[in-house]
């Protein structure tokens, strides 16, 4: 039977400084599941996403210990850092909009990885924005600033540029393999967040998306797999319906009915 793990975590611990972020983990991840990662604050959830594309590196007080893999390929050892990033989107808690066009926010990674050609830039940059349910609000403003938009809508907009490289948007037809959304509804009303939602158990089909959420429920809604971490290590990790009605671990049962977190 073939293996259909996209990412694995072996012996992985994380410190700044001298502060353990994660403590020895090992887990993996199915390829083109979601995959819910909950967890009280300060529990280690934004790091372990950080591992994966390597934008911990970015933090100068951080190391890291054990071996991350992609597809099989320790992403430390990968030469070309930006490679990889291209193919894992990143959407952050607050929306991080680039200081230009509407337009161009999700236009721009498309177009520094090859593509040029403007009706198929105009396509994508509209599929993406409908997939973010952003497109009936921005169509008559494309050229305006990305950043006076209001929150939910740049936070949606942070969305679009990050499905802009899912289908068709390089020369050889590949993009993201991976999805990691860290809170990616704070700034977002409820009715939105559904509709979010929805386009996210589509997208699955094509890539795997890891779910890093303070809203337990969410994780139920759409997660396959859920992983419970506190206090910087795993507590316990399965199938989304098993953690939330018969969880290994009290602790667990305890976070997800709300007793405590």
């Amino acid at each position: 039977m073939e293996d259909d793990t996209h990412i694995a975590f072996s012996d992985v611990t994380v410190r700044y400084g001298n502060d353990i972020a994660l403590d020895n983990i090992s887990l993996t991840i199915p390829r083109n599941q979601i995959f819910g990662i909950i967890g009280p604050a300060n529990s280690g959830k934004t790091t372990l996403l950080t591992c994966i594309n390597r934008t911990l590196e970015l933090e100068p007080t951080a190391s890291l210990q054990g071996t991350v893999t992609v597809a099989g390929q320790d992403v430390m050892k990968l030469r070309d850092v930006y490679k990889l990033r291209r193919r894992v989107g990143m959407v952050f808690p607050l929306p991080v909009g680039l200081p230009m066009s509407v337009y161009e926010n999700v236009a721009y990674a498309p177009r520094m990885a090859g593509l040029h050609d403007k009706d198929t830039l105009d396509e994508l940059v509209h599929k993406c924005l409908q997939q973010a349910m952003l497109w009936d609000e921005v169509k008559d403003r494309m050229n305006m600033l990305g950043t006076k938009l209001s929150g939910g809508q740049q936070q949606r907009l942070t969305i679009a540029r990050a499905l802009s490289l899912t289908q068709d948007a390089r020369p050889d037809n590949t993009g993201p393999e991976i999805l990691c959304l860290d809170e990616f509804s704070i700034a977002i009303d409820p009715v939105t967040t559904m509709k979010i939602e929805d386009v996210l158990l589509e997208l699955k089909q094509n890539m795997t998306i890891i779910l890093v959420t303070n809203l337990v429920q969410q994780a139920h809604r759409l997660a396959d797999t859920t992983a419970f971490l506190n206090d910087s290590q795993l507590i316990e990790v399965g199938e989304t319906e098993k953690i939330f009605s018969a969880p290994d671990h009290k602790m667990t049962l305890d976070y997800v009915t709300g007793d405590f977190g």
